[in-house]
């Protein structure tokens, strides 16, 4: 099935980005020809998984392409990083369209999940926490605490056997369409730190000892591919790079995002195309 494209947002397709793994992308509307990847991921080994479900901007466009990778009644594992709906925006409809599959979560996420979903189904839940391993059968998965997260049940997934991570908001960054680092230009890689800003203001009151400790043990894992809901494939030196940004956020101040004057912009250029 091809899917159905959302009015001027590039074409993405599922890209294979390390053995076994593929990225399911999407894109969001950023205004000036840059657009925000909303990214989940599969790996399809012995006991295929789905890590995060994708936004609910997208559902019926991330039903069909992590469709399109692996069959629903193959899935055997659903891995959901944190509990923001830009994660969660299909949960319900692979829970009922995988059957076999358990949904790997924590206490807290669900707990907070219980505000905005109906009930889900215990009986189906491995509740896993960082340093924590998943056996997928042909692989074990290793959970981390990812170094940028804006919500306390954010975990991370380290695939040593592909050497592919799953590094959640980390990393987030502007792009023109295309999601390999290498294809991007030093301006929109740029942009990945005033991201890692605003997910995480609290980087401004870091240690740099403490923070640099914790950011090389993520590296430490040995990821040669690692990839992200909001940003770029990373590999090699564009990897050393992103880590290396990530350290220089520890006790820096806060890079402001934009205020009244955008929103004041854009309520003209609106009300202009209305009266245009």
């Amino acid at each position: 099935m091809k899917p159905t494209l959302l009015p001027d947002i590039p074409a993405t397709h599922p890209e294979r980005i390390a053995p076994d793994t593929w990225l399911i992308p999407n894109l969001a509307s950023a205004g000036d020809g840059m657009f925000l990847p909303v990214n989940s991921m599969v790996i399809r080994g012995r006991e295929p998984v789905i890590v995060d479900t994708g936004a609910p901007l997208h559902r019926a466009l991330w039903i069909e392409k992590a469709f399109s990778v692996v069959e629903p009644e193959d899935v055997r594992w659903i891995f959901l990083s944190h509990d923001d709906g830009d994660h969660t925006g299909a949960l319900l409809d692979v829970l009922e369209r995988c059957p076999q599959a358990t949904l790997v979560t924590n206490f807290f996420a669900v707990e907070r999940l219980a505000l905005e979903k109906p009930a889900l189904p215990l009986q189906r839940m491995r509740w896993l926490e960082p340093g924590d391993r998943l056996d997928i059968g042909d692989r074990v998965l290793k959970l981390f605490r990812p170094p940028i997260f804006d919500g306390p049940t954010t975990r991370g997934l380290f695939d040593s056997k592909s050497g592919a991570m799953w590094i959640v908001d980390s990393f987030a960054c502007l792009t023109p369409g295309p999601l390999d680092a290498d294809a991007l230009s030093a301006e929109a890689l740029a942009s990945m730190s005033a991201m890692n800003s605003a997910v995480s203001p609290w980087h401004a009151w870091l240690d740099r000892v403490s923070y640099g400790r914790h950011v090389d043990a993520v590296e430490a894992l040995g990821a040669t591919t690692v990839a992200s809901a909001h940003g770029p494939v990373l590999r090699g030196g564009a990897l050393d790079d992103a880590f290396d940004r990530l350290r220089g956020l520890a006790g820096s101040p806060i890079i402001p995002t934009p205020g009244q004057e955008l929103l004041d912009t854009l309520l003209a250029t609106t009300l202009a195309e209305a009266a245009g």
